[in-house]
């Protein structure tokens, strides 16, 4: 896979070599915020290094948070037109909202003035119609996995095909959603693919895609903010991130209540879905206490002796960068990202198995030397390869690529 990895091929040859120089004038759009949490940091993060580096043409956000890129720069889409139709279910307001955004953007591409097209998969469809007619180098970020999530399926009846035989007002609606036609073609039309994990290119790879369209981009952590705190007096484990089932709450509250621990407990910090209600109620315990969201999920983070995060998809989970910058060991799967490498900063268990996941914190909750030993770990991982400044120099690296890839 193309672009410096740590658990993947270094570069091939003919990368290297086609590799050129950094952009003049980036043209970035994204369906988040500049600045913030979750994706708005990735956003910040992504054109802090245009913007130092001085080839940061415009970006294209529905808000801007924060103060150190000039606001001239950012073209925010806070007060919108899609408004107006605000009152529809949320898939059809939120594909609304990315046609939008892509249309917008593809406005800007078209005046010629931008020489690399930077977006996310969902967000670009019709903006990489643009770049690929006036050759333009693009890339499309992916957040999680190729949207057939790893599985050879056979086609299917196109959407749009699908919907001509509906009366007006419904088709109007339904063409307001995300069809999985629409990613597949902006896989195809994006000269390079940012995937955030090797699993997550593994999703890719099975469909055929090549090692040279897809650049292997993790994320980054604060290690300022996150850093470790005092271990406490008792066992604490401590998942952080929304209580869904995808993220295996579930799982983790059945493991939980086999154990039946003395001496421990744990942490629910996130919001509560209603999916996770009814788990909750079957497999409650009184040691386990549900923080609900929070802003500084550091503060939680640093008092833990364990990070739990079960997922069954992530692209690569932040969480599982900021619990390694606290210290803590984590048991955790592969299909959440590459921090963790199995019996080094962790324990890896097969998603859904929930014998597998008890077994893990068995063996923490009984070995607080090992604790120690895969904490010091996680810490140094991150330290020497996921800060916020390893990832700047990675996308650096990958914009001078696809530079390399002009038509």
């Amino acid at each position: 896979m193309v672009g410096e990895t740590l658990n993947a091929p270094a570069p091939s040859p003919p990368a290297v070599q086609r590799a050129g120089v950094l952009p003049k004038q980036l043209l970035y759009s994204i369906f988040a915020r500049i600045g913030g949490s979750g994706l708005d940091t990735d956003a910040f993060e992504t054109l802090r290094a245009s913007y130092r580096g001085g080839f940061l043409g415009r970006a294209i956000a529905y808000d801007n948070r924060q103060k150190e890129i000039p606001a001239h720069l950012i073209q925010s889409l806070r007060w919108h037109p899609v408004r107006l139709i605000s009152f529809l279910d949320r898939p059809y307001y939120y594909g609304a909202k990315k046609k939008y955004l892509d249309w917008i953007a593809s406005r800007q591409l078209a005046t010629g003035r931008y020489d690399l097209f930077h977006s996310w998969s969902g967000d670009c469809l019709q903006s990489l119609r643009v770049t690929r007619k006036l050759g333009i180098p693009s890339i499309v970020e992916i957040p999680t996995w190729h949207r057939d999530r790893g599985k050879v399926v056979a086609d299917r009846a196109s959407s749009t095909a699908a919907n001509a035989n509906l009366p007006w007002k419904r088709r109007w609606k339904e063409n307001l959603l995300q069809t999985r036609e629409r990613f597949l073609e902006e896989y195809d039309l994006a000269d390079m693919l940012f995937v955030l994990s090797e699993k997550a290119a593994e999703t890719f790879r099975v469909q055929g895609f090549s090692e040279e369209k897809l650049f292997y981009l993790p994320r980054g952590v604060d290690v300022d903010r996150f850093k470790p705190g005092v271990r406490p007096p008792i066992f604490r484990a401590v998942f952080s991130g929304a209580l869904i089932e995808r993220k295996g709450i579930h799982h983790l509250l059945e493991a939980w209540h086999r154990l039946d621990l003395p001496d421990a407990e744990l942490w629910l910090v996130g919001s509560v879905h209603n999916e996770a209600k009814p788990h909750l109620q079957k497999y409650w315990r009184d040691n386990i206490k549900v923080v609900g969201f929070v802003r500084d999920v550091e503060t939680y983070l640093s008092q833990g002796t364990v990070h739990i995060f079960p997922s069954q998809c992530e692209g690569s989970a932040k969480v599982t960068y900021e619990a390694a910058a606290c210290g803590l060991p984590q048991i955790t799967t592969r299909e959440a990202g590459d921090v963790v490498t199995n019996g080094v900063e962790g324990i890896l268990v097969s998603p859904g198995n929930v014998g597998e996941l008890a077994s893990a914190i068995l063996e923490l909750y009984r070995h607080p030397e090992t604790v120690e030993r895969m904490g010091a770990a996680a810490r140094r991982r991150v330290v020497e390869n996921f800060t916020w400044d390893h990832f700047r120099e990675r996308l650096l690296g990958a914009y001078k690529i696809a530079m390399g890839m002009r038509r």
